[in-house]
């Protein structure tokens, strides 16, 4: 064939897919998710093979591990013990409760790792919903976002170097910005779920920390989130929010879910210059975990390649259950 440009040609060795290689993965790239409680044992979480809920000495452990294989960030998320959790969730800013006291055993064993948090009283909740919901079945905003602040001022206290509101309250991102300065934390980082959308992938998430929404014989609770996280079929939706986060304060924007978002990451890569991170959320772990164990897919590949994938389409930083395998792997094909 009589061809001039023939593509091929830079895909015919290694080191050629490697010189014009367009996206690469870095295991700093990594916000690695990890499920904290109170007791002295590891539990395994059946629905995330492979991720566990740690109890504090065990985290510490399990965080520099991490650190080892180049992860320079953690999230933690608590499972909270049902007699603490109440309608308002107020537990969500005791300054000795359990992220807390997380927050500052890692920065004593750990100071380097940067540590992010969660702002939401899903956790805390008895209701299971991200902010407090009223006696006729509506979430509240205005009211939430007190106790959001409140909470972030804790967290930031205890040592929190990036505080992550993904309760999707409308201005808790510059509420919270406010509070955290007029304490003396202008130097704190907000990363914000700016497009958490009402997805079908938090199942396993909500059963690591039991927190899904449940039925009350008290008063009306909504079954579901979508009453304030995104709807799926919106895209230009997720432009609004990126903007209004920013200009309440945000340093960093979130895309959750990430991977079934690929095409919002990338809307949100055109329109802002601040970082963007993706979520590969527990219902894209917990698949790729499942067709893994069947033996139908190469996890490794496909971990890896899913990671890329969040990279192409515009993301600087991905939180992942994958973090320390995929670091793991990418040390290996180093050498």
């Amino acid at each position: 064939m009589d061809l001039t440009y023939r593509p091929r040609r830079l895909r015919r060795s290694p080191a050629l897919r490697s010189m014009v290689q367009e996206k690469s993965l870095s295991p700093s790239d990594f916000i690695y998710p990890l499920f904290v409680h109170e007791g002295d044992s590891v539990q395994p979480i059946g629905a995330m093979p492979g991720a566990s809920r740690w109890h504090l000495d065990a985290l510490i452990d399990e965080v520099k591990r991490a650190w080892g294989l180049g992860i320079k960030c953690v999230v933690l998320f608590p499972k909270v013990d049902e007699s603490l959790k109440t309608e308002d969730g107020a537990e969500c800013f005791n300054e000795k409760g359990l992220i807390p006291r997380a927050i500052r055993c890692l920065k004593q064993e750990l100071p380097e790792m940067t540590i992010m948090t969660d702002v939401a009283l899903d956790p805390y909740s008895c209701d299971g919903h991200d902010g407090i919901v009223s006696s006729d079945g509506i979430v509240l905003n205005d009211e939430t976002i007190d106790f959001l602040c409140k909470q972030a001022v804790v967290q930031a206290q205890a040592g929190a170097d990036l505080i992550g509101p993904s309760d999707m309250m409308d201005g808790r991102v510059g509420a919270i910005r406010e509070a955290l300065d007029e304490e003396g934390f202008e130097h704190v980082g907000i990363i914000s779920y700016t497009a958490k959308y009402s997805s079908a992938y938090y199942g396993p998430f909500r059963e690591a920390l039991d927190s899904a929404p449940r039925a009350t014989t008290t008063k009306i609770i909504p079954k579901d989130k979508s009453t304030y996280q995104m709807n799926p079929a919106n895209a230009r939706e997720a432009i609004t929010e990126a903007q209004l986060d920013e200009q309440e304060g945000a340093d960093i924007l979130m895309v959750k879910p990430g991977l079934a978002y690929l095409d919002i990451i990338h809307r949100l890569r055109q329109e802002s210059e601040l970082p963007i991170a993706a979520y590969n959320v527990s219902g894209e772990y917990a698949m790729v975990k499942a067709a893994a164990e069947k033996g139908w897919i190469d996890e490794r590949e496909v971990v890896l390649e899913t990671l890329l994938s969040f990279k192409r389409a515009g993301a600087d930083l991905i939180l992942t259950y994958h973090a320390c395998d995929a670091a793991r792997w990418l040390m290996e094909n180093k050498v």
